[in-house]
């Protein structure tokens, strides 16, 4: 049994934008939510800037219980209950307000390291002897599986609830695991997604190993360059993006918007073999990943008219695009169109991948592809592969019908769906 799937509901917490309307504008003006962080400054980081959402205070009551909020200090549970509750809401779901659970229903929605700052409390109170003023919430926030925990009680759901971690591929990742359990038949609807604590406990490790940017604390809008020849190292991010998947079927029956429909994809490791280790690709693996992505979701190669890649704006961001050439067998100006969003939002780390989904679907709807910011000096190991005419630097007008995702995450882990246009 082999149901079709299509997104009905998107959210998103992202740093250049918190809900779908803010996100979109920025995505198509290439606005950046990379800032200076004084308290990055503070702790004499070298790397002082990154990218965290503004919400702002007063919104968080229409998120939130009075109990919820009362010592509430888990930044990536925050982002993840908005998206999750935006994109519930943008499906035109409600939240179940009767006794029994929506069995067809559930969750799941991925995070790398959550509740860091909880941690750091929950730490220091224990060293200075207090640990009864813990409070009641924070097993729930320091728990990996909050973030889904929060979203089933808040919505009601009875089907799987549950949360993965893959690091930066936890998101795409996130979205074929719910693709399949509705697939085969498990369940009816599934909320996926993923998210991000913000902060130096979480941003701290990468500022150690030195694999940030570190001279442009002064203009940070500038700092995150994917394919560029001047990229110097990703921008530490952090948020959230949601996604609604539902079976045709039942979108049909609620007479749902749908935005797209998910095709398949596939997920694999390269082992830490061969050139792959727990920082950098096996491209066997990533190449063996996208082709079996294009096999399982029954299309050619020469379908897929975008990418929307990894591309961290590290040196690897050539490897990348070399790796996409070989698997799809496309070079030149016969390559798709391919960009990457973390020139705006850096790299939201486990987050990365549903929130750039959420970017990704939104060309459908806005009939785009979203330009690549910081890219004026594309590397030459990528226009060696392919024409510079397929990285557009700005926004174009442009109805894609089919787009590969990809993430590539810490642990030589990758993950790639296929996204298509929704036709009966």
């Amino acid at each position: 049994m082999s149901r079709r799937v299509v997104i009905t509901g998107l959210g998103v917490c992202a740093p250049n934008g918190v809900g779908l309307t803010d996100f979109t504008k920025a995505l198509t003006n290439g606005t950046s939510g990379i800032r200076f962080q004084s308290e990055l400054e503070r702790l004499n980081f070298g790397c002082q800037i990154a990218a965290n959402p503004l919400v702002r205070d007063n919104i968080l009551n229409e998120y939130f219980t009075p109990l919820q909020l009362r010592g509430l200090n888990a930044s990536g549970i925050v982002y993840g209950v908005i998206a999750g509750m935006d994109a519930w809401t943008d499906a035109g779901l409600k939240p179940n307000a009767t006794a029994e659970p929506y069995w067809d229903y559930g969750i799941l929605f991925g995070t790398g390291i959550l509740g860091v700052d909880k941690f750091r409390e929950a730490i220091l109170k224990i060293d200075d002897q207090n640990v009864r003023r813990l409070g009641s919430t924070s097993v729930l926030q320091t728990m990996a599986s909050g973030i889904s925990a929060y979203l089933g009680g808040n919505l009601g759901c009875g089907n799987q609830v549950t949360t993965n971690s893959s690091a930066c591929t936890t998101g795409t990742e996130g979205v074929l695991m719910g693709y399949e359990r509705i697939s085969s038949g498990k369940a009816e609807v599934m909320l996926v997604g993923s998210c991000s604590d913000s902060g130096p406990y979480v941003w701290g490790g990468f500022d150690a190993m030195r694999i940030l940017p570190r001279g442009y604390n002064d203009n940070p809008t500038e700092a995150s360059r994917p394919m560029s020849a001047s990229a110097n190292g990703f921008v530490p991010g952090s948020g959230a993006g949601a996604l609604v998947l539902e079976s045709l079927e039942s979108a049909q029956d609620r007479g749902a918007k749908i935005y797209a429909e998910v095709l398949g994809g596939e997920v694999n490791s390269g082992g830490q073999l061969g050139e792959g280790s727990m920082t950098a690709p096996n491209s066997t693996a990533v190449q063996r990943c996208i082709r079996n992505a294009v096999k399982n979701a029954g299309i050619k190669t020469e379908e897929i008219d975008v990418i929307n890649g990894h591309l961290t704006a590290t040196a690897k961001d050539s490897l990348e695009v070399a790796n996409w050439s070989a698997a799809l067998g496309r070079k030149g100006a016969d390559f798709p169109y391919i960009n990457s969003f973390k020139g705006m939002i850096g790299h939201c780390l486990a987050a990365a991948g549903s929130i750039e989904c959420v970017g990704t679907i939104l060309q459908f709807k806005e009939g785009a592809i979203f330009g690549n910011v910081n890219c004026e000096d594309v590397h030459p190991e990528i226009t060696e592969i392919i024409s510079e005419t397929k990285i557009p630097r700005k926004t174009i007008a442009y109805h894609p019908k089919v787009i590969a995702k990809a993430s590539f995450g810490f642990g030589d882990v990758n993950a790639c769906v296929i996204f298509k246009v929704y036709g009966e």
